[in-house]
């Protein structure tokens, strides 16, 4: 099977352009991949960090990732910091790594745009990432287009070290949803909903209340014209909400234009706000029921052991092939 690596930070909400855009492709991706799904918290930390906070953040991510379907007994799901390698080989290809294209790198420059002062963290991000992927020998990355630049970064670091070594890593692949992979943001539907965004009434949480999921739609940003039709250039707000009540309820967006075909502006927010209240309903209730057990710390511990046995055995090749390891393991 081939192999499929995903992380999320676990630094903030998670949102439900998150879920439409990647969680709910990783349940469909562990039939035909093997899957590693990382909370990663190391990533998280190029900024500064409440250190309860970005604890109880990465428990609760992860009781996410199989809240919404993600099965560890075909997927192993793991926190990054709880697998030394990740950091281990992230170094390693830094040394690999050229100044001038991390500082090209577009997240760098948008994050530190305007600073006074920024982490070295900050700029060697990449290759962190690059680590993380390559590590486990994967295939294909599932990402946004946000994150493509990184990919390529990633790709042009395995390709140089197998050059300048010999044939160790796995060249891989983006893959890029070509449905729900940008759910853009309530109050400005020309962005993407983040979970960074000041304005909570822009984004919906994936633990959001059915009362403030009915509350923050109706909120909405739309348009004076009153029509419920896709129209991306001159409609964003409408073509949006109409392409979250299609991720979220299965039906094709012509079925929904006709079927508010004629009604308010009222009615169409209010079918789309249950919609999703529909979808992420039964997602919160097995959320909380993994949050108040054992089991969710269970399925950790057995996913950072299942991923530092594959993880070591490919650091061990890498320090080998650079002359690193004075033995073998």
């Amino acid at each position: 099977m081939s192999v499929t690596f995903s992380g999320i930070q676990p630094s903030g909400t998670i949102t439900l352009g998150n879920y439409l855009g990647a969680l709910a492709h990783f349940v469909h991706y562990q039939e035909e991949s093997h899957c590693y799904f990382c909370v990663v918290n190391q990533h998280a930390v190029t900024v500064p960090q409440d250190p309860v906070a970005l604890k109880s953040n990465s428990r609760s991510l992860a009781a996410l990732y199989i809240a919404a379907g993600i099965d560890p007994t075909k997927s192993t799901i793991f926190i990054q910091s709880e697998v030394p390698a990740h950091a281990q080989l992230g170094w390693i290809l830094q040394c690999n790594a050229y100044i001038g294209e991390l500082e090209r790198m577009t997240q760098f420059k948008d994050k530190s745009s305007g600073k006074e002062a920024v982490s070295a963290g900050l700029l060697t991000y990449p290759p962190l990432m690059a680590a993380d992927i390559l590590l486990y020998g994967t295939n294909y990355v599932p990402v946004g287009e946000d994150q493509k630049q990184h990919i390529e970064l990633t790709r042009d670091l395995a390709l140089r070290f197998n050059k300048k070594y010999r044939e160790i890593f796995t060249i891989p692949e983006p893959r890029i949803p070509k449905i729900g992979a940008r759910i853009m943001s309530l109050a400005d539907p020309t962005k993407k909903m983040s979970k960074s965004d000041e304005n909570k009434n822009a984004l919906i949480s994936i633990l959001d209340e059915p009362a403030t999921i009915m509350k923050k739609v109706k909120r909405a940003t739309t348009d004076s014209e009153g029509v419920v039709k896709y129209n991306k250039e001159n409609k964003p707000g409408i073509s949006n909400l109409l392409t979250i009540h299609s991720l979220c309820s299965n039906e094709t967006i012509e079925a929904l234009e006709k079927k508010y075909e004629g009604a308010g502006y009222g009615d169409f927010k209010e079918g789309v706000a249950q919609a999703i209240i529909d979808l992420l309903s039964p997602i919160q209730a097995k959320y909380k029921e993994l949050m108040s057990s054992d089991e969710l710390d269970s399925i950790l511990d057995e996913g950072a052991s299942r991923a530092n046995r594959v993880a070591n055995k490919m650091l061990n090749k890498v320090e080998r092939a650079m002359g690193l390891a004075r033995k073998r393991l």
